[in-house]
């Protein structure tokens, strides 16, 4: 009897046993021989001309070894590339280390070498530069308006992308007619990702294999090996990039930061190793940040609630440079191109908009727009509900796609999912636990109850297809995997994603361990390095079970194969009447014959001469995988319960359901994971966290003092529901699970604290959700 599959249950997680017990190996753990330590001096001011950068009493303090400009360095610039014309997209050159210019407040100047942390920051206060100050663009208001100064010369009226992707003929025409026409206007805070680690990096020159090799915490080693062999004007093989573990990166770590390519120039021009590792205030401060969007959007609806256009303009405020691969098009785009969601629109128009400012620069974090664009079109919904007299939930059971596949207004075919199912599981489990009834009675009594709602999709599996859409110039998409079984009979796997924290040792052992028939324990992951990995455009957009993992159980499916070939050839059977079973190759037609892998190995390696003619020594196999229609999507719905507290204005999230489908899930308590972490950050996004900037451009939030970060009081207890539409586009029938906790939390969150504000009259449509905002509408109730 074979034993149960591995794919589809809990397996406990393989890498816990070595992080838990402090075993782990993250950047900031590395220590070689000689090692000196790098910290950077920042920009004190958001916009200015540099007048001098004057490093002379900084190479004087005990215990600094060197101090590096731009000048002395001579690296070449970052930039990232759409393939769209100059009206559509501008690029702009990041350079490594600032020359003429300053842009925000925490660019870096310069680096200063020393043999410790603590000289390296003695260093810094040592550094005298001068400014040509320039008036600082800090809003959109500002960005905008006539005559405004310019981020970049090139950029006029501070705009980086402006693309009009889509503008269905007659939508005015429709608008004018609707008996519905409803409007919300949406403002989202500026968020860090804030990984438990933060971005560093150790460099060294290896003068064995005439290499740079960079250790650094990245979900991107292939990209950023790429930009460091570029700036540093040297072969891409003379540079390796090797990730240990990483405690977190949610985006933030998939671009290409600056430090790292100065850190890595630092160590190649001093022969020595240098480490960097950015501390807190750096990265609170001068970090890739995310989501400061505006949304201006109306929606037209039929008497009968039915959705009729969507008409949308978007300005995603993208700080002070393009970040590499992605661009400054990534929020703009991906709004523009996946508003539409779940719901079958059949007219839409929508104008996207990346603007340039005197902040730090934007990059990805996880759900990349989507937690913005699904606020607000879930706010379209319940207002519409509100005023045609409708149930918010059966408003939208009105709209959702129900048949599939279905291609939308926006040119993207959906995938069979689970929208309408999740919808009314979702609000039958909250009335199973009688929060309607707790809430009328609640009111009664004068207290502030809300129930929100989500219902959303979670676009994963992205292709290069899907990518190409967008005309990046580097088009991230498809993944290779290399199986190779040893004369023990294990396993390594190679993937060409980077988990950092997703749990890849195990559900890619998961994975390969059922396609061979083999014990999970035999089974070993490598990632994360460029030379062991043949090329791979590492962990984003839930991207790694369904393109990395397919490419990883198609690998293990040639493995499998060849394993199959040298056992028939043995037998002198058939290969399709061999099976592969408890780490060994078996009959199928019952006869006691076996041939361990161990036995194979042998043959395989020790003993090719016994190999048929047709079958090459060794047990290797290597398998790409990519994405050629436009990808997956996960669903899901989200519903929140939340009580405002009249005195204090606090939101109190009272309980919090999820009822998700993400395809077969590989293990579903990781799945779980995701879920409830993914809840937590959109939790933080909906009610707490804010980078702010005062009217010269210098950030409100350089600590925990002033960047309020939820903690596990007010996060609450999650009831997670599995639903399972497997997908027809992977290999493991698996969808991304990565994003849509985040996704769906803003946006039921909002809908839930609305609802509890009904009787005041006040909607609120901006995050985050101060307590001072929800204070002032409760009192607007007592006072009216």
């Amino acid at each position: 009897m074979s034993r149960q599959k591995l794919v589809g249950r809990s397996v406990a997680r393989r890498e816990d046993p070595r992080l838990l017990s402090g075993r782990g190996r993250f950047v900031d753990d590395i220590a070689l021989p000689g090692m000196l330590h790098a910290q950077f001096v920042r920009s004190t001011v958001a916009h200015g001309e540099i007048a001098s950068v004057d490093l002379s009493a900084v190479r004087q303090v005990p215990g600094v070894v060197a101090a590096f400009t731009a000048d002395d360095l001579e690296l070449g610039d970052i930039t990232a590339q759409l393939g769209r014309p100059l009206s559509e997209f501008v690029p702009t050159a990041m350079p490594v280390l600032a020359r003429d210019k300053v842009r925000y407040v925490g660019e870096p100047l310069a680096i200063v070498v020393a043999r410790d942390a603590y000289a390296a920051e003695d260093g810094l206060e040592a550094a005298r530069v001068t400014y040509t100050t320039l008036p600082p663009v800090t809003s959109e208001a500002v960005a905008l308006a006539p005559g405004a100064p310019l981020v970049h010369a090139e950029a006029a009226r501070n705009t980086l992308v402006d693309v009009s992707l889509f503008a269905t003929e007659g939508i005015d025409e429709i608008f004018e007619s609707a008996p519905c026409v409803v409007h919300v206007e949406s403002r989202t805070g500026r968020q860090n990702a804030l990984p438990l680690e933060t971005r560093g990096a150790v460099a060294h020159w290896d003068d064995r294999e005439a290499q740079l090799v960079v250790h650094t915490c990245t979900q991107i080693p292939h990209q950023v090996r790429t930009v460091a062999a570029r700036s540093l004007r040297i072969d891409e093989r003379a540079v390796r990039v090797v990730v240990p573990d990483m405690g977190g990166g949610f985006g933030q770590k998939c671009v290409v930061g600056r430090e790292e390519i100065a850190a890595a120039a630092a160590a190649l021009r001093l022969r020595r190793p240098v480490k960097w590792i950015e501390d807190r205030k750096d990265a609170l401060s001068a970090s890739f940040l995310a989501r400061e969007q505006h949304y201006q959007v109306r929606a037209a609806f039929d008497a009968d609630g039915r959705i009729l256009g969507l008409d949308a303009d978007v300005v995603c405020d993208m700080g002070a440079y393009s970040c590499y691969p992605f661009t400054a098009g990534i929020e703009p785009l991906m709004a523009s191109a996946e508003m539409p969601g779940v719901y079958k629109v059949p007219a839409y128009r929508v104008r996207g908009r990346a603007i340039t400012t005197n902040k730090a620069p934007t990059g990805p974090y996880r759900g990349v727009s989507r937690p913005q664009y699904v606020m607000v079109v879930e706010r379209l919904f319940e207002r519409a509900a509100r005023e045609l007299g409708l149930d918010p939930v059966e408003i939208r059971r009105r709209n959702v796609i129900t048949d599939f596949p279905y291609t939308g207004v926006n040119n993207i075919t959906y995938d069979p999912g689970s929208y309408l199912e999740s919808l009314n599981l979702c609000e039958q489990l909250v009335k199973d636990e009688g929060w309607y009834g707790k809430q009328d009675a609640a009111r009664a009594e004068g207290r502030h109850i809300g129930i929100g709602y989500a219902c959303f999709s979670e676009r994963t599996g992205y292709g290069s297809a899907a990518f190409a859409q967008r005309k990046m110039q580097v088009v991230p998409g498809f993944d290779i995997s290399e199986v190779r079984m040893d004369t023990s009979g294990a396993v390594t796997v190679t993937t060409g994603t980077m988990s950092h924290g997703q749990s890849h040792e195990t559900t890619m052992a998961q994975i390969v361990a059922d396609e061979l028939g083999l014990d999970i324990a035999k089974v070993r992951l490598h990632q994360g390095d460029t030379d062991r990995i043949t090329y791979g455009f590492g962990t984003f957009a839930s991207r790694s079970i369904t393109v990395g993992g397919s490419a990883v159980r198609l690998a293990a499916a040639k493995l499998g194969a060849k394993l199959r070939a040298i056992a028939a050839a043995r037998w002198d059977i058939d290969p399709d009447d061999v099976e592969l079973t408890d780490g060994a190759a078996r009959r199928r037609d019952g006869a006691s014959d076996v041939l361990t892998y161990e036995a194979i190995a042998d043959i395989a390696y020790l003993r090719a001469h016994l190999l048929p003619k047709d079958i090459e020594p060794g047990l290797t196999a290597a398998a790409t995988f990519d994405v050629f229609n436009d990808g997956t999507f996960s669903n899901a719905t989200h519903g929140v319960v939340v009580e405002l507290h009249e005195g204090t204005g606090q939101v109190e999230i009272l309980r919090y359901v999820c009822v998700e489908d993400c395809g077969v899930a590989i293990n579903p308590q990781v799945v779980e994971g995701q879920c409830r972490g993914g809840i937590a950050q959109g939790i933080a996004g909906a009610l707490f966290e804010q980078v702010t900037y005062d009217d010269q451009g210098e950030p409100s939030a350089t600590s925990f003092m002033d960047y309020k970060v939820p903690t596990a009081h007010e996060i609450p207890d999650v009831l997670i529901h599995h639903l399972e539409t497997p997908s027809a586009f992977t290999e493991t029938g698996a969808k991304g699970a990565g994003e849509g906790g985040t996704i769906g939390a803003p946006a039921a969150v909002l809908n839930a604290v609305n609802d509890a504000l009904r009787a005041t009259g006040v909607e609120l449509d901006n995050t985050p959700v101060t307590p001072e905002t929800v204070h002032r509408a409760l009192h607007l109730e007592a006072t009216s």
